[in-house]
């Protein structure tokens, strides 16, 4: 797909998620690399918005350069934002909140502490990301579980196997610990992302190199 309709197909997409105000926000695509500007209200419409891009065929990467604003009148403090996101860790019980700490600037979340999954790791963004007033989250929650290599490698081929969006004959995994790292080819971006959060998926990931190519 060449950039002039590959852009439109993406402001289309935009335009078609319901928690987006595609009003704001600018398309501009280049070889597959699509960007995308402008503002937002929330930091979860942020999110949408990147979900949404990177769904529409063709696109091979994405950059995100959208902003959010919010009105003087909706903003929220730090100490308040900070209360909220160790209320929604505490209130989630696949978070270990106990090993986990909340660092607030200007509406900006960094999140710190150790897990033993992925998932936990996710799940606490997650909950803090949809909060009133933060404008970004930094999540440097660490993973340390103990893995064997091959036991990672293994689980994550086979559930490749088990995903019919992802041809696992053109995918080649390589476990060094918890670091995983993807090769080969895919068919389009949203295939390539799927992929990676698969890989995140299996017990024991610590990182995900993701050096797939997209057709």
């Amino acid at each position: 797909m060449t950039d002039k309709p590959l852009k439109q197909s993406v402001l289309n997409e935009l335009a078609w998620e319901p928690s987006v105000n595609a009003a704001h926000i600018g398309v501009t695509a280049h070889d597959g690399v699509v960007t995308l500007t402008g503002h937002v209200a929330t930091f979860p419409e942020k999110w949408a918005a990147e979900r949404a891009a990177s769904r529409v065929s063709g696109v091979k990467a994405l950059a995100e350069e959208i902003e959010v604003h919010y009105y003087d009148d909706t903003r929220i403090t730090d100490e308040e934002i900070g209360k909220r996101a160790l209320q929604q860790l505490s209130w989630d019980v696949s978070v270990p909140d106990d090993k986990l700490k909340v660092k607030v600037e200007k509406g900006f979340v960094t999140l710190t502490g150790n897990v033993d999954w992925f998932y936990q790791k996710h799940n606490a963004e997650a909950n803090v990301r949809r909060l009133a007033g933060v404008i970004g989250v930094t999540n440097n929650i660490v993973i340390k579980p103990a893995v064997v290599a091959s036991d990672v490698r293994n689980k994550i081929v086979a559930a490749f196997g088990r995903n019919a969006e992802i041809d696992a004959n053109d995918v080649v995994v390589t476990a060094d610990g918890g670091k995983v790292t993807l090769k080969g080819d895919v068919d389009s971006y949203s295939e390539r992302w799927l992929a990676q959060s698969t890989a995140w998926s299996a017990p024991g990931v610590t990182q995900v190199e993701n050096l797939l190519t997209v057709n």
